[in-house]
């Protein structure tokens, strides 16, 4: 995946390396990593026959390996862990119980056009005391996903999507669109097992710069 996919070997060494550094206070704040999809609801297909639950499931667990392999892991929960269906409103229900510090919610593309390719980040329209962070943190996402791995930046964008809606009032709230199953190169990198601890490398590692530079609003 020569469009999207940097030299592998070396990105994977050298941002592993990157990720014992600054976590002084990362163990006091908590992740809620929001896995899309999952159940009956496979969310996009790709044109190879790859499904989004599975991407992004991949791609959670493992932000959790990589996270439970360094030296101070951050707090990071699922909203799932398996193939199952959980309800938009339950997703942002466990947020708000285990009052985390961020949310961010998992998702591949899809699109008619087989060109359309690359990274989006969605924060909410709602406005919150969390807005300002939220943006940051997506631009900061999207920032590392294109220099480190070479995906096409998309922008970052606001909607109303319920989950975003939903946990903006109570912390920093991002969605990841990681490219486009519908894309021929895209959904061939997710193919290869390797491909998502190396995606899942750069989004740990801003978690944790972001983590060691957050002040809960009211704090």
């Amino acid at each position: 995946m020569k469009k999207v996919l940097k030299n592998v070997g070396f990105v994977f060494l050298l941002l592993k390396m990157c990720i014992v550094f600054g976590q002084e206070t990362s163990a006091q704040k908590r992740i809620v990593i929001d896995v899309g999809h999952g159940g009956n609801d496979s969310g996009a297909i790709g044109i190879n026959g790859i499904q989004e639950k599975d991407v992004v499931l991949n791609i959670a667990n493992a932000i959790l390996k990589l996270n439970n392999e360094s030296d101070i892991p951050l707090d990071i929960y699922l909203t799932r862990y398996s193939d199952t269906l959980i309800s938009l409103s339950d997703r942002t229900k466990l947020a708000k119980v285990l009052k985390a510090d961020i949310f961010l919610s998992l998702h591949c593309n899809h699109s008619s056009n087989p060109n359309a390719r690359g990274i989006e980040v969605y924060v909410s329209k709602k406005q919150s005391a969390y807005s300002k962070e939220s943006i940051w943190l997506a631009f900061q996402l999207q920032d590392e996903l294109n220099k480190k791995l070479g995906f096409e930046s998309r922008g970052v964008k606001f909607a109303n999507f319920q989950v975003l809606r939903e946990t903006i009032a109570y912390c920093s709230s991002v969605l990841l669109e990681l490219g486009f199953l519908s894309n021929g190169d895209e959904a061939t990198y997710y193919e290869k097992s390797e491909s998502f601890e190396v995606l899942a490398l750069p989004i740990l590692e801003r978690l944790i710069k972001n983590i060691n530079s957050y002040e809960r609003v009211g704090d």
